[in-house]
C-alpha cells in the first residue's frame, strides 16, 4: 500500500535554529529529548505491506526569519520525492511578504506556507496585512496550513469571513484542529464539531488529521477513530488527509505502527471503509493536494 506522509518534520540541529526544541525554550516538555535529535529522511522507514511513496515537509523552525534556508537544505538533503511547506509570516508588510515568498518560489518543493496561528489566531487573522497576503498566496496558486483551534469561536468568525473572499486559496487546517479529548462522550456537540461543520461548507478547505499525541501521549484508538469520523462525516472522504507529524508521533508508537493503525481503518459513519478509501485518505488526497 503506497502512502504519502503529508505531515512531518526533518531537523538538523547543527544547522537549524529550532529555538521550540532548545531545552530552555517553551514547550517544557518532560518528554522532549525524544523528538529533539537530527532526523533526516533516512528515519521514514516503513515495512511491507506499507511502502512511502513521498511525504510533505512542514516548516520545523529551522530559521523563521530566512526561511528558504530550510528549504535549501532539504532539497540539498533529500532523495526522496517530496513536497514542502515553507514558513512565513502573513502579518508582515506585502511588500516584504511578497520579497519574501518570491524567494521562496525559487525552490521547486515549495508548494505552501504556514504560520502557526494557535492562542494567537484572532489577532492575526484581524491584522491588517493578513487578507492582501493570502490574496497573494492565491494569486500564486500555493495552499495555506492553517494550524487553528477550531474550539476558538471568535478567532473561527474571523476566518470565514476571509474564506468568503479567498476562495481561490487552498487551506489545509492542521492537526484536525485541535479535538477535544471528551469528543467521544459529548452529550452536546462542542464548539470544535459546530466549527467543523462550518468550515467544510467551504469546498477550498481540507482537514489534515494528524498530532493526536500532542493531545494524549497515550490516546485511545477510539478516540483517534472518533476524530476521523467526524472529519470525514463533514468534509467527505475526498477532503480529510492522514498523517503522522513525525518525530511527534514517537511519543506515541513508532511510525510504523502510525500508519499500520491508519491503513487498518475499517469503519467510518456506520459504513464499512473499502481499500479506495483508505488510499485515498493515507495517499491519493495528499498527492493531489501538494501536487505531486
Amino acid at each position: 500500500m503506497k502512502i504519502i506522509d503529508p505531515h512531518l518534520h526533518l531537523f538538523d540541529l547543527n544547522k537549524g535554529q529550532y529555538h521550540w526544541l532548545k531545552p530552555e525554550n517553551p514547550p517544557f516538555w518532560p518528554d522532549k529529548p525524544v523528538i529533539a535529535k537530527n532526523f533526516s529522511e533516512q528515519a521514514l522507514k516503513l515495512a511491507s505491506p506499507l511502502n512511502l511513496a513521498g511525504f510533505v515537509h512542514i516548516e520545523a523552525g529551522f530559521n523563521n526569519q530566512e526561511p528558504w534556508r530550510e528549504i535549501a537544505w532539504l532539497e540539498e538533503n533529500c532523495q526522496s520525492s517530496f513536497r514542502s511547506i515553507a514558513s512565513l509570516d502573513i502579518t508582515l508588510m506585502p511588500a516584504l511578504f511578497s520579497q519574501q515568498l518570491d524567494k521562496l518560489l525559487t525552490y521547486q518543493s515549495v508548494v505552501g506556507i504556514r504560520h502557526i496561528l494557535d492562542d494567537e489566531a484572532l489577532n492575526i487573522l484581524k491584522h491588517k496585512n493578513c487578507l492582501t497576503n493570502l490574496q497573494l498566496l492565491a494569486k500564486k496558486q500555493l495552499c495555506f496550513e492553517l494550524q487553528i483551534s477550531l474550539s476558538d469561536n471568535h478567532a473561527i468568525d474571523q476566518l470565514v469571513e476571509i474564506l468568503s473572499v479567498t476562495s481561490g486559496l487552498f487551506y489545509c487546517i492542521n492537526h484536525a484542529g485541535w479535538p477535544p479529548l471528551n469528543i467521544e462522550n459529548a452529550r452536546n456537540k462542542s464548539h470544535w464539531q459546530q466549527n467543523l461543520q462550518r468550515l467544510s461548507k467551504f469546498s477550498n478547505i481540507y482537514i489534515k488529521c494528524s498530532g493526536f499525541e500532542m493531545a494524549d501521549r497515550h490516546y485511545s484508538k477510539n478516540w483517534q477513530q472518533a476524530v476521523i469520523n467526524q472529519c470525514i462525516t463533514h468534509f467527505g472522504i475526498a477532503r480529510v488527509i492522514l498523517a503522522s507529524n513525525f518525530p511527534l508521533c514517537l511519543w506515541h508508537a513508532s511510525y510504523q505502527e502510525n500508519w499500520l493503525s491508519y491503513s487498518e481503518l475499517k469503519q467510518c459513519c456506520n459504513k464499512p471503509l473499502t481499500s479506495n478509501d483508505i488510499t485515498q485518505l493515507c495517499y491519493q488526497n495528499a498527492y493531489d493536494f501538494y501536487k505531486f
